[in-house]
């Protein structure tokens, strides 16, 4: 208790800080010399956490900016499907890409892990816009690999980002190249893996289909015996430490800018980011992570991985927008600990700018 009302005291502290003429004149000093007081508070509270946090926060009506580790590479995890919705609505922009199109499902465009089309039947044929729209609030991994091939390609992504000024922000991998890699590493031959073994080797709840059942059965002996004989721990280790294994890589600072981007309607035509906000603020997922504890409107992305999980997005405070990017890796306890951690933080965050009601 005396820890909850000590942070209680320090966040009203800050607010009437914030709210003096002499913090009006001068702004929040970021030099590394003189942090800023809202820096600070991340600094005591990210310190509590059980992996490596890094944050960036913006308040976009008031132009103070703060942040922890802002510059330092994370692993992205599902954040990075924001880049590609970007680069869909930018290309929807110039013609390149009818949002309104039909795409049929196959079986070699499933995916496991996140999304809502590995347990439907093969055969759909959802709107490109769909596609967009799950690969965001349901982080859709069948819906991102579709639309990552929409746009050009991974490398089309990465071009885009570099062009816009991103040098981090980075799609490394399709999510086929990410679960495919854990059995790359037990054995090269794996790299011929098929979409469609990838799939089956990772979920059962797919429809019953007598071919890709034995193949799937074949596949689990032979990786069962080659993995008998490998340190699959030192692998999973290697290849979360290895930013080349990461599915994506960014940095709070510049995730926070690509939202800035859509919130201020730069990146992207003014119709099309506010329908990307539309779709962030329809989030399915992540509601105890940013939104948790808030009792105003969010829009965000998540992303989770073995040893990550981070949210990124928009707080529509009574103050203004506020952006804010959370990255949480090399988890060292509970994961709903770090993420109880984000909710209590971005509430901090609100009254830090809005007041304690």
């Amino acid at each position: 208790m005396n820890s909850i009302m000590s942070r209680i005291v320090t966040a009203l502290l800050f607010v009437q800080v914030l709210s003096s003429p002499a913090f009006a004149q001068s702004g929040a000093d970021t030099s590394d010399s003189e942090k800023s007081n809202l820096t600070r508070l991340l600094e005591a509270e990210l310190s509590r956490f059980p992996a490596k946090s890094g944050i960036y926060i913006k308040h976009l009506k008031l132009g103070e900016e703060a942040g922890v580790l802002a510059d330092e590479h994370f692993e992205s995890a599902s954040t990075i499907k924001i880049a590609t919705m970007v680069l869909a609505y930018r290309m929807a922009d110039a013609g390149q890409l009818n949002l309104d199109d039909r795409v049929k499902i196959e079986l070699s465009d499933m995916r496991g892990g996140s999304g809502i089309f590995r347990y439907k039947d093969v055969g759909l044929s959802p709107t490109i816009r769909d596609l967009i729209t799950e690969m965001i609030i349901t982080s859709d991994n069948t819906a991102t690999d579709m639309m990552i091939a929409k746009v050009g390609g991974k490398d089309k992504v990465n071009e885009f980002l570099r062009q816009s000024g991103f040098n981090v922000l980075n799609q490394t991998q399709t999510t086929y190249e990410f679960f495919r890699q854990r059995y790359v590493a037990v054995d090269s031959k794996y790299s011929s893996l098929s979409p469609e073994d990838v799939f089956s080797l990772c979920c059962t709840t797919i429809k019953k289909d007598s071919q890709l059942e034995e193949r799937r059965a074949i596949l689990r002996e032979q990786i069962a015996q080659d993995s008998a004989s490998v340190d699959m721990t030192g692998i999973a280790a290697e290849l979360a430490s290895n930013e080349q294994s990461w599915f994506g890589a960014a940095t709070p600072r510049e995730m926070g800018l690509l939202l800035e981007g859509i919130e201020q309607g730069t990146i992207a035509s003014q119709e099309s980011c506010k329908e990307m906000t539309r779709i962030l603020r329809a989030q399915k997922s992540g509601e105890l992570k940013i939104p948790h504890y808030l009792q105003v409107p969010v829009g965000h992305k998540t992303g989770e991985t073995g040893g990550v999980t981070n949210d990124v997005g928009i707080i529509y405070a009574n103050s203004g927008p506020i952006i804010i990017s959370f990255y949480n890796m090399d988890l060292t306890g509970p994961r709903a600990e770090t993420e109880d951690g984000m909710g209590r933080v971005a509430r901090l965050i609100v009254e830090y700018f809005d007041g304690v009601n």
